[in-house]
């Protein structure tokens, strides 16, 4: 029995140093999150325009970060390029598709562009993403409410 127990022990020591040197390994302070956290900030200051570049570099480092391809189409779509914003969603939808962002953006974004059935597509994978409730849920679904009220349906 006491074997059984340092074997126990020696095994929880062994897999805690592998999580801890796996983290280490997979560090988030590589040059493509340091930009997409400083894009992040941009992108929070309603500084759009100089948000892309950063996270074009980004993307260019990591061409599956889903995150990075969605605020870029966040980006182009609060500068009025709703043809990029859509580009740059489905491409986060494609790495990630129950990517809650770019599935809550790109429903607001159909809603710009006057397609409620497909924001309500959205809306239905947000909320099989969304086990119990989430913000991007709560927001697209009242994205299309007042949708619905300004145009009468």
């Amino acid at each position: 029995m006491n074997r059984l127990f340092r074997l126990v022990g020696a095994a929880i020591v062994v897999l805690v140093f592998a999580t801890t040197a796996a983290r280490a390994a997979g560090s988030d302070d590589t040059p493509e999150n340091r930009d997409l956290a400083a894009a992040r900030e941009l992108i929070n200051k309603s500084s759009y325009a100089e948000a892309i570049p950063l996270l074009e570099k980004a993307v260019a480092a990591e061409p599956k970060n889903a995150d990075a391809y969605n605020y870029l189409g966040y980006s182009h779509r609060k500068l009025g390029d709703r043809e990029k914003a859509f580009v740059f969603y489905g491409k986060a939808l494609e790495i990630k598709p129950r990517h809650l962002g770019a599935n809550e953006y790109m429903g607001e974004l159909y809603l710009e562009q006057g397609e409620l059935q497909k924001a309500e597509e959205r809306l239905a994978v947000l909320d099989k993403a969304c086990f119990f409730g989430c913000d991007e849920y709560t927001e697209l679904k009242e994205a299309i409410e007042d949708y619905k009220k300004q145009n009468g349906q």
